[in-house]
């Protein structure tokens, strides 16, 4: 118990510390802008990122990932707030989290598995540019000092690094807003600041239960919308994990990181904030400023109400231009440049499904939307090239006069027609053996044909065998198979 404590705790004190300052700062103008895409007041996404980013440093299955409140989710939300209002939009949180932590039960988590990396990638690539994207409103129709920040901010940050000693000791992210800020208010600068974002709350969260009746009709209303909260909570979250396992070759207990999300949604919606999920931006920002233990995520959840609590009148003079060069940077070292270089090298199909999810993401401004398009792709692919490592050779014996099919590879629903095809069913012969022994029949499709291919063999007058079947396959042509069954094959054959 204590080494996984001092693991987890207390083996990178110091990075965590100065790596979940550095992300606090950063979350304050997305929740803030978070809270306003979903038609909230700007404590609610605050409050739910001090619960959620704190919660989930106790209870999550990744340590180093940054979980707050989210767009992806706030765009879930906004139809419901409109609708009907705050008090649903908590209960829709609460049912939220209870979702994810049955899909944490059921080990939902292991679907991840199926998820190609080029769907991954997509992800990333998509979930850079909006990112970006989300930076282009700070930098249009304003005054030149606010390029000269931005452009000296993104300077600090990448140079910042190569001082010595010091370069490697501070995060530079943390060296820019700092910076910034001090030149901002000693100059007097009239650019945009985190004050000009919304107001900040300016007491602790207090516990909030939903004033509804709890009967079917509030069900009704808020299931559709915690349903979806859930499943791109989790997504999200999934993939952000994905990431951070790779940049820290680590590994995650993703089933545990379900329901530590559902456990930290709860609590946000106790304390009257709205349902988060994992933020790649954020969790690349904890990860690149040197954080990698559950204190960095404590640390930003901690530090973030700290700051909008008592250090609020030097919160609202940090300039937006800061942030936005931060998020740059996040933007930058988020999209995968390798991905672009590789098109030439990598097969044509997984490159359609890479460029197609970060086209889907990039025009819903939906994750889950662009993976699923991806997950589909990947699939279709996928099956159309296992389908196409089947193949079926034949030998006539003039001894036996029997025919011998030798099905090799892989039958299911994408090289069923192909199976058939295969076999001359006019020949005249009138033995006929059909041998699986290097086949695998995977679905009621693949049975279908071989009962296809064995009746209409029997009709031309042979007498069929099939032999060689693997235990899987026997179970599954025994269990669905008619082709032995008479009163199944005349209805099979019409009634003919």
């Amino acid at each position: 118990m204590f080494e996984h404590v001092k693991r987890d705790w207390l083996s990178n004190i110091r990075g965590d510390v100065l790596a979940g300052i550095v992300v606090a700062l950063a979350l304050i103008p997305e929740a803030i802008a978070f809270s306003i895409i979903a038609g909230v007041d700007p404590k609610i996404g605050l409050y739910a990122s001090f619960c959620i980013a704190v919660i989930i440093s106790f209870v999550g299955g990744r340590p180093g990932m940054i979980s707050a409140a989210t767009g992806a989710m706030a765009l879930l939300m906004v139809t419901l707030v409109k609708e009907h209002g705050l008090e649903y939009l908590l209960a829709a949180t609460l049912l939220t989290g209870v979702l994810q932590i049955a899909a944490g039960m059921f080990r939902l988590g292991e679907l991840m598995r199926f998820v190609s990396r080029s769907v991954v990638t997509g992800f990333v690539n998509a979930l850079a540019i909006l990112i970006f994207m989300a930076q282009l409103p700070e930098l249009t129709n304003v005054t030149y000092h606010v390029y000269v920040m931005t452009a000296a901010g993104l300077g600090i940050i990448y140079l910042f690094p190569y001082l010595p000693v010091i370069g490697k000791t501070i995060p530079s992210p943390l060296v820019c807003i700092v910076t910034l800020t001090i030149i901002a208010i000693a100059t007097g600068l009239d650019i945009r600041t985190v004050g000009d974002m919304g107001e900040l709350p300016d007491t602790l969260p207090i516990f909030l239960w939903p004033e509804l009746p709890l009967n079917f009709e509030t069900l009704s209303i808020i299931f559709p919308y915690a349903a979806g909260l859930a499943v791109v909570g989790l997504l999200e979250s999934m993939m952000t994990a994905t990431i951070v396992d790779d940049l820290t070759d680590t590994s995650s207990d993703r089933n545990k990181e379900c329901k530590g999300q559902g456990i930290a949604d709860i609590g946000a919606g106790l304390f009257g904030g709205m349902a988060g999920c994992a933020m790649i931006g954020q969790s690349i920002i904890n990860v690149k400023s040197g954080g990698r233990g559950r204190l960095s995520s404590f640390v930003a959840g901690a530090f973030l109400l700290f700051m909008v609590l008592v250090l609020d009148e030097w919160l609202r003079q940090i300039p937006m231009a800061a942030l936005v060069a931060v998020m740059i940077m996040v933007a930058i070292g988020t999209f995968s440049w390798t991905s672009v270089k590789d098109l030439g090298k990598h097969p044509l199909s997984s490159n359609i499904v890479m460029i197609s999810t970060v086209v889907v993401v990039v025009a819903t401004h939906n994750l889950a939307i662009g993976v699923l398009v991806g997950l589909l792709l990947a699939t279709l692919f996928f099956a159309n090239k296992i389908g196409r490592f089947m193949a079926v050779k034949s030998h006539y014996s003039e001894v036996e006069k029997t025919r011998t099919y030798q099905v090799i590879g892989q039958v299911f629903f994408a090289s069923a027609e192909q199976f058939i095809a295969a076999f001359d069913f006019k020949e005249a012969v009138s033995t006929v053996v059909i041998d699986l022994t290097h086949a695998h029949f995977w679905d009621i499709t693949a049975v279908n044909s071989l009962d296809k291919v064995v009746i209409k063999f029997r009709r031309e007058g042979a007498t069929v065998s099939v032999v060689g079947m693997n235990e899987a396959t026997e179970t599954v042509v025994d269990k669905f198979g008619v082709y032995n069954d008479p009163a199944e094959v005349d209805k099979l054959m019409g009634g003919h």
